[in-house]
């Protein structure tokens, strides 16, 4: 009888590790568009970047607010400049929508749009003097790279834009001061 006891104890702990190890894996199925890319640090070099005056963004993604978010925290040059996003599914209007809150005091709010294996993001920047709204994709390469192309704008017109290719860089640190 004590085997069978301590049989049935054992399962019953086993089940719930398996249950609990689920819980902190599950992720709002909204969500699960952006699973590749969470649990990923990703590093990449501006293309201004030289051996000299290296200028390097490191971008951590991860399972947030039970799965209910993702959340991306990242940092430019050891902490020079930061900021982290936190992206949810909004039942009312049926989209992804993402806060995104900088180290420079602005913030943006936007929508992310998943065509395929691409993200297509659209917000709106407040407290930005050069910036008022920004365009980008996001997506995975083949090679299993990242590569994000953004454009920038300033009412209306069309004021630069980026184009940087992360690659999966596990002991990369997003630092912030």
């Amino acid at each position: 009888m004590v085997k069978k006891l301590l049989a049935f104890v054992g399962v019953l702990q086993g089940s719930l590790f398996v249950s609990a190890a689920a819980d902190t894996n599950s992720l709002a199925k909204e969500l699960e568009p952006l699973r590749p890319f969470i649990g990923k640090t990703w590093k990449a070099h501006f293309t201004n970047s030289t051996p000299e005056r290296p200028r390097v963004d490191v971008a951590r993604w991860e399972r947030a607010l039970n799965g209910k978010a993702v959340r991306i925290l990242h940092s430019v040059n050891d902490g020079s400049y930061g900021g982290e996003s936190i992206i949810v599914w909004n039942g009312k209007s049926e989209q992804l929508e993402f806060h995104y809150f900088t180290t420079a005091g602005f913030t943006t709010q936007g929508t992310m749009k998943v065509d395929g294996k691409k993200l297509i993001t659209r917000e709106t920047v407040s407290g930005g003097a050069d910036t008022t709204d920004v365009e980008a994709t996001t997506e995975l390469l083949p090679d299993g790279k990242m590569r994000v192309s953004a454009q920038y704008f300033k009412n209306g017109k069309k004021t630069g834009g980026r184009e940087m290719v992360y690659e999966e860089t596990p002991n990369a640190q997003v630092v912030f001061r």
